[in-house]
């Protein structure tokens, strides 16, 4: 009968960042292994807490069943001594191989009895392939052993049912022994069954299970907000690392001198949540209050030790945030630009410097192109990369640009200026803000564009995965700063002025990544694939508009007559391609070279829809004019029904191609309607 199954490893503290997924890639695998092996099947939970991950499957059999399968052999053209090996290597005659049909011809199969695992002889083989097959950058070893983990491991626990698995884990013997809580339960606890699992780490004050022990900590943290006036603002991702911390948490409130409210709150916030793991805690608008939130390992009718504890541990990183605020605010920003002539960007493409002034020199056209205030963008871009020599951003680089906005305001810089400093970074990650006001979009602009020239100018594209200059993310910001901005920038203009410091390259490669960026980025948007490629191909220079087009699109596919208007114009294409192809030439069409009735009616056609349609495309109504050529499907059908176009008349065959053509650039211009034909 099938029982639960339990597979604990007892290790030393477990990287926080990745113990949920080490807990949940563990149990995926070893499941998988398992349900392959006959044994078990799918669902299983996955426990994690900072010294143990463990597995417990709720039904696996001891052994599995005797099978019958086939084994594919050798083709069945091969020379009889290897058809006779085969036969031999199976236990049967060559009478009792089988023929079989495959995709590269016929084979000979063997059918054999394949007797049923024993778990007790396989699992803990699994077990070492679930572990090595997790994603561990770097394993360590210790003791006197070969074995290596992400950790020392000193505790192997299986358990199928009441009864231990006998086998050998990173040279560990197997058990039913783990341990309770570090210091608030029994250092051994011996499991009477695997089902009793989380219960009796329960019992010894551990919550085994991840997302309970995150959902607790979550609640007590809200409920002690409450209590104390605050809310606790962006807290999602350290919830995550700090449930990686403790076993059993209980949560304490801590202060600190609200003198140090006087430097800015991001150094403060961003040292109580890196290096203490503290939540600070907010008022209703958002501005820091000198109180923060302890998740503690400890639960104890007096928290007053552990909260003096970590007050005493949170102010001399205070006191070193306010350090370094003073201490920066004696240089003003501009004085440090020229050092930044020390500072390499990269070795084949100059110093922090000589990038600056290229970025400057590019912020200034795309600021001319927007009708922003050029001096004051320029500015900003002579002062953006400064605040990389400051000792506050030298402690903590994840406030490169927000430090420069602080400083560049204390030394009475323009706000638009010191904005502009701080969210030329924006956006630095999907879905993050995006830069405001014309000055900060030119240098946002002007340094990703930069970054994308200046490393696609020594060949350091994004390569499959790895994109170690983050060029990828730098090109979907370029994007959504010109789409959701409606920025009215052409594309091959920015593209040029950003290769023009990089003499060896043309700008069409930055423009084609770009396009592969925003294609994603449109498909994300809900249009499909076909609505893309239809908008895309006309190679639109102002991005801003194209989700518009797309939106017409979309509408013109609900039309009945879209379906038989986008094959008419992948006809017309195909026969232009031919005609081209072959070196036919056609100027625009006469009225008089159309002989035929059909002809010169889609001729008129074309004319009046033209006229109308052209107004709506220049004042951006993209529907209405896509719309707007819905009239042409019966002049096209009645066309095609009754004129050749690849008549033997010369004239007549170029003007009936000059009409096709007429008709492709009429109702083209906002998407190659071709594109839509299935």
């Amino acid at each position: 009968m099938p029982e639960a199954l339990l597979v604990e490893l007892l290790t030393e503290e477990l990287p926080p960042k990745s113990l949920r997924a080490l807990s949940e890639a563990f149990r995926d695998r070893l499941v998988n292994e398992l349900v392959k092996a006959g044994l078990a099947r799918q669902g299983a939970r996955a426990f994690a807490t900072p010294r143990r991950l463990a597995v417990l499957i709720a039904e696996v059999l001891p052994s599995g069943k005797d099978r019958e399968t086939e084994v594919a052999g050798p083709p069945a053209k091969a020379v009889p001594q290897a058809i006779a090996g085969f036969a031999k290597k199976h236990g049967l005659a060559v009478e009792a191989l089988q023929k079989r049909a495959t995709d590269k011809g016929d084979v000979m199969v063997a059918r054999v009895h394949v007797k049923g695992l024993v778990l007790d002889k396989v699992l803990a083989g699994l077990v070492e392939e679930a572990l090595k097959a997790l994603p561990i950058p770097k394993v360590m070893r210790w003791g006197d052993g070969e074995a290596q983990f992400v950790r020392p491991v000193h505790g192997l626990v299986m358990l199928h049912g009441r009864k231990v698995v006998p086998g050998t884990v990173l040279g560990l013997k197997s058990g039913n022994r783990t341990r309770g809580h570090r210091f608030m339960g029994k250092p051994e606890i011996a499991l009477a069954a695997a089902d009793d699992y989380e219960k009796a780490l329960l019992d010894q004050q551990v919550i085994a299970d991840f997302e309970r022990r995150r959902n607790e900590i979550e609640a007590a943290l809200q409920a002690t907000a409450g209590k104390e006036k605050g809310s606790l603002g962006e807290y999602r991702d350290l919830l995550d690392e700090v449930t990686a911390l403790v076993e059993h948490p209980s949560v304490y409130v801590g202060t600190f001198d609200a003198a140090f409210l006087a430097v800015p709150q991001e150094c403060l916030i961003l040292t109580m949540r890196q290096n203490q793991k503290y939540f600070p805690l907010f008022d209703a608008a958002g501005k820091l209050l000198p109180k923060f939130l302890i998740v503690s390992n400890m639960k104890v009718a007096d928290p007053r030790h552990i909260v003096g504890g970590n007050q005493r541990v949170v102010r001399p990183r205070l006191e070193d945030a306010r350090f370094f605020y003073d201490q920066d605010r004696k240089v003003r920003l501009e004085a440090r630009v020229p050092q930044l002539a020390r500072v390499v960007y990269h070795n084949k493409l100059g110093s922090q410097l000589e990038r600056v002034q290229r970025i400057k020199l590019l912020a200034g056209k795309i600021a001319r192109e927007l009708g922003a205030d050029v001096l004051q963008t320029e500015r900003a871009a002579e002062l953006a990369k400064a605040d990389l020599l400051t000792g506050m951003v030298g402690e903590f680089p994840e406030l490169q640009g927000v430090m420069g906005r602080y400083y560049a305001l204390h030394d009475g810089e323009p706000g638009p200026v010191a904005d502009a400093i701080a969210q030329h970074y924006y956006p630095r990650f999907a879905g993050d803000r995006l830069p405001e006001g014309p000055i900060a979009c030119a240098v946002a602009l002007a340094d990703k564009l930069d970054a994308i020239a200046g490393l696609f100018s020594i060949g350091q594209h994004p390569t499959g995965e790895k994109d170690p200059f983050g060029l990828r993310r730098a090109a979907l910001g370029v994007v959504r700063i010109l789409v959701e901005n409606k920025l009215r920038l052409s594309l091959t203009e920015l593209a040029r002025a950003a290769f023009e410091p990089f003499k060896s390259q043309t700008p069409v490669e930055l423009v084609n990544f770009i396009y592969d960026r925003f294609a994603g980025y449109l498909r994300e948007q809900g249009f499909s694939t076909l609505q893309v490629d239809a908008v895309m191909s006309k190679g639109p220079v102002n991005l801003s508009v194209v989700p518009q087009q797309l939106e017409a699109v979309r509408v013109f596919q609900s039309l009945p007559e879209a379906e038989s208007l986008a094959a008419a114009n992948k006809r017309v294409a195909n026969i232009l391609r031919q005609a081209e192809a072959k070196g036919e030439t056609f100027a625009n069409a006469e009225v008089n070279e159309l002989v035929e009735p059909a002809e010169r009616a889609l001729h008129e056609a074309i004319r009046k829809a033209s006229d109308k349609a052209k107004p709506l495309y220049e004042r951006g109504d993209y529907t209405g004019y896509l719309k707007t050529f819905a009239v042409l499907k019966a002049p096209i059908d009645a066309f095609f029904d009754k004129v050749m176009v690849m008549v033997e008349d010369e004239k007549l065959r170029r003007g009936r191609l000059a009409l096709l053509r007429d008709l492709r650039e009429a109702m083209n211009r906002v998407a190659d309607l071709s594109k839509l034909a299935a």
